[in-house]
This record gives structure tokens, sequence and C-alpha cells, in this order.
């Protein structure tokens, strides 16, 4: 049996054929929850914003052409999700405090403990950086988008993403340095 390609299913949706949205849905779901998950480091505000990233698939359905890859438009409405979501909590809580309240655990070993540690020093990290190079890390790191994917995504060429994601990696590891006690030059 052939399966259907995302193109395809979403140019299906688009025609009113609302209930392949389904398929799109346990395609993406995962790889999305986790995108904002990375981004927010709030698993209740991650399945909210997956949630609202297909209300808009539906909602702006009829604007899909199909030109680009689906994957590519799917992460511009969620990346434009992601935007309104901290406009509207701008005044509630600043991007460096959503990492602030680290979940509580039981008892672990402490080479568990350890890689814990590293683990929210990385998110710190993370956190500390602007948004497009988080976004930019993110997509190419933790999604596996190609450099070019991303480029497309973010409308540059591949070489600006290259310079973009060398440069977040490298602010990246400063700010991890940092945390981790050290005094970055």
């Amino acid at each position: 049996m052939n399966k259907a390609t995302d193109n395809n299913l979403m140019e299906q949706v688009r025609d009113g054929n609302v209930e392949k949205l389904a398929i799109l849905f346990e395609r993406y779901h995962v790889m999305l929850y986790n995108f904002f998950l990375r981004l927010t480091s709030n698993r209740s505000i991650s399945e909210d914003l997956v949630q609202d990233v297909f209300i808009r698939i539906l909602k702006y359905r009829s604007t899909y052409r199909g030109q680009d890859k689906f994957i590519i438009w799917l992460y511009r409405i969620a990346r434009n999700t992601h935007v309104d979501y901290l406009r509207k909590r701008k005044d509630e809580l600043s991007l460096g405090e959503q990492w602030d309240e680290v979940p509580c655990q039981e008892p672990t070993p402490p080479e568990k403990v350890e890689q814990e540690q590293e683990i929210v020093r990385l998110s710190k990290a993370l956190a500390k950086l602007p948004l497009k190079k988080r976004e930019v890390i993110i997509l190419c790191r933790f999604q596996n988008l190609k450099y070019k994917e991303i480029a497309e995504l973010l409308g540059c060429q591949i070489g600006t993403v290259k310079a973009l994601i060398h440069r977040s990696i490298k602010e990246l590891g400063k700010a991890y340095f940092e945390l981790s006690g050290g005094i970055a030059s």
C-alpha cells in the first residue's frame, strides 16, 4: 500500500477532506511537542502549543499552496504559534524564568544526578540565547531538519543558516561554560 505524502494529505485537507488532518497529526504531534518542549521547558504549554498548531492548520488550510514541503509550512505555523504565545505571556513570565523551575524527581544514583544537572545547565544555556539562535539549534540538532529546510523556513540562504548555527553553538557553549562555574572569554 502506498503511503500518501504529507503534501498530498495537506492538499486533501485544504480541499475539504479534513479527516486527513488526523494522519498528519499522528505523524507530527510528537515532533512538534519535542520542539516546543525544548523551547519552553514546560510539558503543559508544549501540549497546548501543539494543539494550537493543528487548530491553525485547520483554520488556515485554504492558504496551503504546496509549493514548499509540508514540514516547512508546518514549522512556519509552529514558530508563529510560539511567537504569539510569547507575546501573550510577555508580562506574565520572562523567557529566563521559564527554566527556573526544575521538576521534582526521585533520588537517583550520583551519575544520574550529574547527567540531569548537565541537561538542566544545557537547557538554561539554551534559554539564554536569543530566540532565533535557539530555534536554529533546536531545528538542526534536535528536530533533524537539514540546512536547506531551515533556510527555506527562515527565508534565507544556506550559507546564512550555517553561519547562524555556528555562531549559535559557539554562544551556547559560552553560556554553558559560564553556568558551569567557568568564566568564558
